[in-house]
């Protein structure tokens, strides 16, 4: 699979460094004054310094949860979310706590949802069958 590439605002460049790289895990790489390219995950996402695009997104109803419509994320295996999990409980505030969506039925997924410092929301996600990842 393509790796994919994401821009997105932030409202301070450091805040998101550390954040990406601190808590996350992403190594960073080409960066100037107004921006910074973060490996995650094999994507290439782009912080771009831009204060007045950030904003709290809307959310839409899923599963009985208010998502952020505005979000983007990952797929991981079922031991690295869990891991990802632990390691983020109580380092940040979970706009949904870790839980498993659709339990029971297809694609159920283990899923999480948090912002970055700008309130940009992402969600991790894994499937115990990855197959389920487009079931209907």
């Amino acid at each position: 699979m393509p790796p994919f590439h994401l821009a997105f605002p932030v409202h301070d460049l450091d805040a998101a460094r550390d954040f990406y790289v601190n808590l996350l895990g992403c190594s960073q790489g080409r960066h100037s004054d107004n921006w910074i390219d973060f490996d995650f995950f094999g994507h290439q996402i782009v912080a771009h310094l831009s204060p007045a695009e950030c904003a709290e997104a809307s959310t839409s109803g899923v599963d009985g949860k208010q998502v952020p419509v505005r979000h983007f994320g990952l797929v991981l295996d079922m031991a690295t979310w869990t891991s990802m999990a632990e390691r983020l409980d109580g380092n940040v505030d979970f706009i949904i706590e870790p839980y498993t969506r659709f339990e029971g039925e297809p694609g159920e997924q283990a899923t999480m949802f948090f912002a970055d410092p700008s309130g940009n929301a992402i969600e991790i996600k894994a499937f115990a069958d990855r197959s389920q990842l487009f079931e209907a």
